[in-house]
């Protein structure tokens, strides 16, 4: 016998004898998944299970926004000063602040140094990531790798804001752990970023630099912490407020339309064990807002603090001692290094206390100076968040609010936002059990320091005597995380007819059935509501007034009216005062200016922000100035709690400021070349970098605007250029009991980051139309709408 036929014969004798199994494992592919893409670039990704499915999201994900995902991770990576210069800054666009990158590396490689994410995912669940998510972030990786792999890396990029850059390379396992991080700590440790990567304690011969006063301090903090760029209105309603006589959701969440704070929409399915359809915050495969069968959910941005900064005495002569209980403690120390070009290094020493790391400031705001007698540590209560993983993949299950309810408080990792979910059963669900310093009223009063008092009167916000034990976090007994409240002090409603929020606190989710009770660091009780809040308020009492119900249609009208408060409050005084003015001239800051047709254009304005919409410019000018007044000199009737939604009302024109806001909106129009009778669209668009403009509807939050878009006004073209915010990923969900809900969706940005991509803009334009895109989740209609099909084996 041959030596080949010998070799031929064992070969074949062995594969006989190898059992099933260990053939199925040569022959079974790691990642098996199937994704039908319908209408306007949505994936609907069905896998074998949850590692397929982060797979395919990750490839589709990375398709689709590689540019805005690659930078994230440069930045989690701590290589921003590498790759765009130590010197530089950038806008992390989901709290607005502004950072520079050096502060960003020292600060994000610090967490990186100390294993801080590697220590949290050796946690067991709920604290540490399930096996299942483990499985989806693993997929994920290899997802977004593949496709790397698939176009040949960053020069076979389509999309010219990163092709070929060094920045967008292959990710790891721990990329994405920290980028999820990243968004756990957004309303937090996020907002100080510049301030605790630069922070540097005072050198022995440094003059004590002139501090403003605690109340000015606490105030520009207030005033600055209003701008935040993030928001959401969201409604919910039960059975017994729809003509199904099942639940009813508005999910209206207004998130950057830049940068990594995007919405990416999918359907994720496995197969008896997971159907969501929603928007996820790029770097998430999991969906965040969205629904499955038989419930919905949205999310809006809570008023409660995720942190305290705790004020320190330090000992004399030396800034990096502070007094603790009556004895010294030595600050921790970690000597940082980063790199800050081809070949060069920066290092910095970064200190730490038993609240958490030193900071000098807040959003840019230098408010809390490190002294040699005084310095602040910033007390982060999502430092050790990863729970929240947990929580989306139970919500991505999840089939009533009853549920949703129960997974708020099994997982208590909610970090920054309300819950508010309505299902086919019509129970209506309004929530705040989220991630919140334990800082009662009480402690408060009695730890409080001089600006903890001014920003606690101002924002709720403490600054808690870090010199003392009594002034450390409290404790709850239902609280998995120690000095976190419980969810039995956290507020929350289930009802049968609505709840909503729009951004202030739980108070009036429903105001038939107002919370009180609560912590001041959870928010604010029987005080005056926002213009948005008030909105949603009396169009949801409209809507429901003498026995009437809303239907899906119905709901999406109501966000379409683009109906603005404001207007609708003050228009008619407005124009009684511009008919007043003396010879036709009102006051302005650069002397009088004629109203000409002002008055008239202003009366028959429709009180909206369409886009055709004559006097929404005028009126804008107008209320953007007079606006910042204060509410005494702004209003003739006060806000009164007994009244909250009706108050505070009628224009006080008879102050000289309201009337000289008037005459700089006519001037402001002018200088810009806009007439006082050119409709809306004609000069509110969004303008992209690639050239792409789209006349878009909706306006200011701060108007009282439902369809927020926060634009800002250029003096020479008036409300056109890039929208840094507003209305994101919108959905209206209706159920039929079929367990196929009856939903329209709008990504007002579109799927893509990429201007090569057919779904750059595609949605914007159907947007701007006022238009909706049916919400295809059962398999007929997926099948229905698909345009194409991939089956991705890795």
């Amino acid at each position: 016998m041959s030596r080949r036929r010998l070799a031929v014969l064992l070969a074949a004798a062995l594969t006989a004898t190898l059992a099933p199994t260990a053939l199925a494992s040569q022959t079974t592919p790691k990642y098996d998944v199937t994704i039908r893409t319908t209408e306007y670039g949505i994936p609907h990704i069905e896998a074998k299970d949850f590692g397929s499915l982060g797979y395919g999201y990750g490839h589709e994900v990375a398709s689709a926004t590689i540019c805005t995902l690659a930078d994230a991770y440069t930045t989690v990576r701590a290589q921003r000063s590498r790759y765009f210069g130590p010197s530089n800054s950038y806008v992390f666009v989901g709290n607005g602040a502004t950072v520079n990158n050096l502060n960003s590396d020292f600060f994000f490689q610090q967490i990186n140094d100390e294993k801080r994410i590697e220590k949290m995912m050796r946690r067991p669940a709920p604290y540490g990531p399930s096996d299942d998510v483990r499985q989806i972030a693993r997929g994920y990786v290899d997802g977004y790798n593949r496709y790397l792999e698939d176009v040949g890396g960053s020069k076979g990029i389509s999309d010219p804001n990163c092709k070929g850059k060094p920045w967008v390379t292959p990710i790891t396992e721990i990329d994405v752990y920290r980028r999820f991080y990243q968004l756990a700590l957004l309303a937090s440790s996020g907002v100080a970023i510049d301030g605790i990567g630069g922070a540097q304690p005072p050198g022995p011969s440094a003059p004590v630099p002139a501090i403003p006063s605690a109340d000015a301090r606490a105030r520009a903090l207030a005033a600055r912490w209003k701008t935040l760029a993030i928001g959401s209105n969201a409604i919910a309603v039960g059975k017994d407020g729809t003509t199904s006589g099942r639940g009813l959701l508005l999910g209206n969440p207004h998130f950057p339309w830049v940068g990594s704070e995007r919405f990416f929409q999918a359907q994720l399915t496995v197969p008896g064990k997971m159907d969501v359809a929603g928007g996820s915050l790029l770097g998430v495969p999991l969906v965040l807002i969205g629904h499955t069968a038989h419930m919905a959910w949205s999310h809006t941005v809570s008023t409660a603090f995720r942190f305290t900064p705790f004020q320190l005495t330090l000992v004399p002569g030396s800034p990096t001692t502070y007094v603790y209980d009556g004895k010294p403690v030595a600050m921790t120390t970690r000597t940082v290094t980063v790199a800050t070009g081809p070949g060069t290094k920066q290092s910095r020493t970064l200190y730490s206390t038993r609240f958490g790391p030193i900071l000098t400031s807040i959003l840019g705001l230098p408010i809390f100076p490190w002294t040699p007698a005084t310095a602040f540590a910033m007390g982060d209560a999502n430092a050790p968040n990863f729970r929240y993983l947990n929580h989306f993949f139970e919500v991505d299950k999840a089939q009533s609010s009853k549920e949703v309810l129960q997974v708020l408080k099994r997982n208590q990792g909610i970090p920054w936002v309300n819950t508010i979910a309505s299902d086919d059963q019509g129970d209506a669900l309004y929530a705040d059990i989220s991630v919140t310093p334990h800082v009662t009223d009480a402690q408060a009063q009695v730890c409080d320091t001089a600006i903890g008092q001014a920003t606690s009167a101002y924002l709720g916000l403490p600054v808690l005597d870090g010199s003392r034990s009594q002034c450390a976090w409290g404790n709850d007994p239902d609280a998995l995380q120690p000095g976190t409240f419980g969810p039995s002090h956290m507020p929350y409603l289930l009802r049968s007819d609505y709840v909503t929020n729009s951004n202030d606190s739980y108070w009036l989710s429903q105001p038939r059935q107002p919370l009180t009770g609560f912590a001041r660091i959870i928010g604010d009780e029987n005080t005056e509501r926002s213009t948005r809040t008030r909105n949603g308020l009396t169009m949801m009492e409209e809507q429901l007034r003498g026995g009437r119900t809303m239907t899906r249609q119905d709901m999406q009208d109501l966000l379409w009216s683009d109906r603005q408060y404001s207007g609708q409050l003050t228009r008619d005084d407005a124009v009684a005062m511009c008919r007043s003015f003396p010879g036709g001239y009102a006051p302005s800051a650069s002397g009088p200016v004629a109203v000409g047709k002002a008055c008239d254009v202003l009366a028959k304005w429709d009180v909206t922000d369409r886009l055709a919409s004559r006097g929404a410019l005028l009126f804008r000018r107008f209320w953007e100035g007079a606006s910042a007044l204060p509410a005494q000199a702004l209003w003739r009737v006060q806000f009164d709690p007994k009244d909250p939604v009706n108050t505070p009302r009628e224009l006080n024109t008879s102050n000289p400021a309201v009337m000289k806001a008037f005459g700089d909106a006519l001037s402001d129009l002018a200088g810009a070349g806009i007439p006082v009778d050119a409709p809306l669209g004609a000069f509110q668009k969004d303008q992209r970098p690639d050239g792409t403009t789209i006349a878009v509807h909706g306006g200011p939050g701060g108007l009282g605007d439902f369809n927020v878009l926060s634009v800002s006004w250029n003096a020479k073209k008036g409300y056109v250029g890039p929208i840094p915010h507003g209305s994101s990923f919108i959905q209206v969900v209706s159920f039929t009991g079929d367990g196929c809900p009856d939903a329209r969706t709008i990504l007002t940005y579109s799927q893509s980051t990429n201007p090569a991509d057919p779904h750059y803009a595609d949605q914007t334009r159907l947007f701007s139309r006022s238009g909706w895109v049916t919400d295809r989740f059962c398999p007929a209609a997926v099948a229905a709408g698909t345009v194409s099909t991939r089956h991705l084996i890795g």
